[in-house]
């Protein structure tokens, strides 16, 4: 494969993989109420606190996702993030059974998601990226 496919494949898949970070933060970040209620029925404390730093952490997660800064540890702390979460809110292996499939779907969604910041904090953002611009100063 030349270089030019894998440039551009590699910002397609970390705008994909931003994709659900950016949206899902903006969304806590418009609805604190709503995201706090939510924290709450997962027994965290702090509902309303958690709900802003969460959302800000999607958010700007994503955000350095797409542009491509400092995506190693970005890669790294969305992968945990999503793992920690995950285990508290899509916990499949004790949600009622007309609940099940959906859960795990969700849980397993999520761990696929992990895997591939996984990815992206092992191998880095690629040569489309300021972390690229950056070292090659």
């Amino acid at each position: 494969m030349n270089e030019s496919y894998k440039s551009y494949v590699s910002v397609l898949g970390r705008l994909l993989l931003a994709l659900m970070f950016i949206l899902s933060g903006f969304g806590k970040l418009t609805d604190i109420q709503g995201t706090a209620g939510f924290i709450a029925s997962g027994g965290l404390p702090a509902p309303a606190v958690l709900a802003v730093v969460v959302g800000l952490f999607e958010l700007l997660g994503g955000l350095t996702l797409v542009v491509g800064f400092q995506v190693r540890w970005a890669g790294l702390a969305l992968a945990l993030f999503t793992v920690a979460a995950s285990v508290v809110f899509h916990a499949y292996w004790g949600a009622p059974a007309e609940q099940k499939f959906v859960t795990q779907l969700l849980f397993m969604k999520n761990m696929s998601v992990a895997g591939g910041m996984l990815l992206v904090s092992a191998l880095g953002a690629g040569p489309l990226s300021v972390d690229a611009r950056l070292q090659s100063r």
